[in-house]
């Protein structure tokens, strides 16, 4: 039998992730029911590894996943159909990436996407509202893919110090998430941050390159990554160049 989830108030300590369910229990990952997203609950959850999960009519459910998947930012994988399409993103003038500049416009768009195999969306709407309070408070950011004054596709991440929590993706057009998803590599790799967390393990992100590594790595890296200062939320075009150095040869 499972041992009983626990029960949180808001503002209550979350439970050590080493307390989640594990591999012979229901729900492995889970950590803890209830609790609140407010600010300072999202940053105590995050600083431990600790994420919000849950769908419509279900309470608040937190998890610590064993194994943890993660996006090591030197070894995304850029295939040969994206690198490709980024030469050309990165020569038309139409075309650019912006950081924050439609946070909750992203993440409204993440929760309208439509996934494999699940109906509805875990970004409920107090989700959306949560995240935009975070943002707000300088702790979560979207990185967009803008083409003719166009949004057509983007990520949301969490950032605490150089500890950056993938959260999701979305896109209009071809490509347009993976584009996102290059330039925050860029971004990770000109400010020495090391991993993106990825939270789960999908075909599609280990195809980029994420894969799992044991709960207990990954609480070290969050425990040292959140104490880095934070860094600046700017792209420039030369990020690319952390990526694909070619980008800059002539054509």
């Amino acid at each position: 039998m499972p041992s009983q989830l626990p029960w949180l108030e808001p503002r209550d300590p979350f439970p050590a992730p080493t307390l989640a369910w594990g591999d012979g229990d229901p729900a492995p990952g889970l950590l803890a029911a209830g609790g609140g997203l407010d600010v300072a609950s999202l940053r105590a959850a995050y600083a431990q590894g600790t994420f919000p999960w849950y769908g419509p009519g279900q309470p608040i459910l937190w998890w610590a996943p064993d194994p943890r998947m993660v996006l090591p930012v030197s070894e995304f994988r850029l295939h040969r159909s994206l690198r490709k399409r980024l030469q050309s993103f990165r020569r038309q003038a139409r075309c650019e990436i912006r950081i924050d500049s439609a946070f909750e416009d992203v993440i409204t768009a993440c929760a309208m996407k439509e996934r494999e195999g699940q109906a509805g969306t875990w970004i409920v709407p107090e989700m959306i509202d949560a995240y935009a309070h975070l943002h707000r408070a300088g702790h979560a950011h979207s990185v967009e893919t803008w083409v003719d004054g166009r949004l057509v596709g983007g990520l949301y991440c969490v950032a605490l110090g150089h500890a950056v929590f993938g959260e999701s993706m979305f896109a209009y057009t071809t490509d347009a998430s993976k584009i996102a998803l290059a330039a925050l590599v860029c971004l990770c790799r000109r400010h020495g941050v090391s991993l993106v967390d990825c939270q789960q393990n999908t075909h599609h992100l280990a195809s980029l390159g994420a894969r799992e590594i044991p709960r207990s790595k990954f609480l070290k890296h969050v425990d040292s990554a959140r104490q880095q200062p934070a860094f600046p939320w700017i792209f420039e075009p030369v990020y690319w160049d952390k990526l694909l150095p070619s980008l800059t040869a002539p054509a």
